[in-house]
């Protein structure tokens, strides 16, 4: 794996290497066949800029290459989030907050970053754009080959793939169900969705203004630490407990269904390392994972909510949405007012069920996937191919989307072997715990890469 954003600050700071070469590798990598559709804009100029502040250095981000998912306002540039209607929009007059906050940290911005059309989706295909393949950021290897290259995941894609090629330390991008962390997982990257109020929003084009997070990928869990500091404009207390202090919990009802192979090999084999290294992990029902489907029979937040945003510009440019897109969007047309309001009263009753049954637990792992890759051939665009596509969208949000309906926060870590499809595990509880998942996250990251 490529050093991480802390070392290679380090190095700067030590004068063992220069800012602009540093941007220049970003910038190979990021114009390589690698990063192939991963970037809808690249900006040279404004990295190389940054770059040759010469106070840059002192800054938290120190004027390292950033991206941002093509769903972010940045002043100057067109938002039109992976999408044809929105492309001859006016150009934002202000950043957007994250934006705002990484700039002020030092970021580079690298460039605009690739995404599922509207963020509506898990898998990663974009009809208008390309889609970028997976790239294995453990051994600095396409995922598959170049004859069956794998979905990179959705709908942050193309900021997983500059995260996992080096041409970008963080990526910038939004988990509505699992958009950060199902990437990360296929990328074998870090993904982390912390609890949604602790980055505004605002400025970025909404899927679902009730679960809709502004997060980050990185390369490692201590960068992940830093991207979200800046991006919550808060400190992460350090913690100096060992692993055997804190309570784990693993689920079998939902999380662990339908495991391919691969998965739960990698997965139980972490398990095995982790309990090895002194942690205490119990098994419990949370039966309440099996009420997720009822409760969303109507629909859910996602469709109802976007329709809401896109109602106007699907009558009047329709027939440029993917058209997989549009037909989640539509869906949310059919829900009723009182179905709207009764969701939102029994989430609410459900969270708190939830919360109550995981007092005295610090975190719950679970995979982040029950599945590896695909090929894209397997759901690229075509009718022919929908069924795949939704099957396999329905597989990769499940477990993520879990977390986004508690309103909780969870991190994915890279848990396969050098030869094996990226796998990730999550450690996940209900909201505002970022701290402690944070922290764990710290303590398992070296376990799981040992293992």
């Amino acid at each position: 794996m490529k050093a991480d954003l802390i070392a290679t600050r380090q190095s700067l700071i030590e004068g063992k290497s220069h800012p602009l070469d540093t941007a220049e590798a970003c910038l190979d990598a990021a114009q390589s066949s690698a990063c192939q559709h991963a970037f809808l804009q690249i900006t040279p100029e404004t990295l190389r800029k940054t770059a040759s502040q010469p106070a840059i250095a002192g800054q938290a981000l120190a004027g390292l290459a950033v991206s941002v998912k093509d769903l972010f306002d940045i002043e100057g540039q067109v938002t039109a989030a992976g999408s044809m209607v929105l492309q001859n929009q006016s150009p934002a007059q202000q950043d957007a907050p994250a934006i705002a906050r990484l700039r002020a940290a030092g970021a580079g911005f690298i460039g605009r970053t690739n995404m599922v059309e509207f963020a509506f989706s898990g898998v990663g295909i974009n009809p208008h754009h390309g889609t970028p393949a997976a790239w294995d950021a453990l051994t600095g290897r396409p995922v598959g080959d170049k004859h069956a290259p794998r979905i990179p995941g959705g709908s942050s894609s193309g900021a997983a793939t500059s995260v996992a090629t080096g041409a970008a330390f963080i990526g910038l991008g939004s988990d509505t169900g699992g958009s950060i962390r199902i990437p990360a997982a296929l990328n074998g990257i870090v993904g982390f969705k912390n609890t949604a109020r602790r980055v505004p929003t605002q400025g970025a084009i909404p899927l679902s203004t009730t679960l809709d997070t502004v997060c980050a990928m990185t390369r490692t869990v201590r960068d992940t630490v830093l991207a979200h500091e800046i991006l919550s404009g808060r400190k992460v207390p350090q913690a100096h407990k060992p692993l055997s202090s804190y309570r784990l919990a693993i689920v079998q009802s939902v999380m662990q269904d339908g495991m391919d192979s691969t998965v739960s090999h990698a997965f139980e084999r972490s398990l095995a390392a982790l309990r090895a290294a002194g942690a205490q992990i119990q098994e419990i029902p949370l039966r309440e994972l099996l009420e997720i489907g009822p409760m969303m029979a109507t629909g859910g937040f996602s469709p109802a909510e976007s329709f809401a945003w896109h109602r106007d510009l699907l009558a009047k440019d329709g027939d440029q949405y993917d058209p997989r897109v549009a037909q989640r969007i539509q869906r949310g047309a059919q829900m009723a007012a009182h179905e709207y309001i009764h969701l939102l009263s029994a989430r609410a009753n459900w969270i708190a069920r939830v919360e109550a049954a995981l007092q005295g637990y610090d975190a719950v792992l679970s995979p982040t996937l029950p599945i590896t890759g695909p090929c894209l051939s397997d759901v690229a665009p075509g009718p022919e191919r929908d069924a795949e596509f939704f099957r396999v969208n329905a597989l990769l949000l499940r477990n993520p989307s879990a977390i986004n309906t508690l309103d909780g926060c969870a991190i994915s870590l890279p848990c396969h072997a050098p030869g094996e499809l990226p796998v990730g595990l999550m450690a996940w509880h209900t909201a505002m715990h970022d701290d402690t998942i944070l922290q764990l996250a710290l303590l398992l990251e070296p376990i799981l890469q040992t293992h």
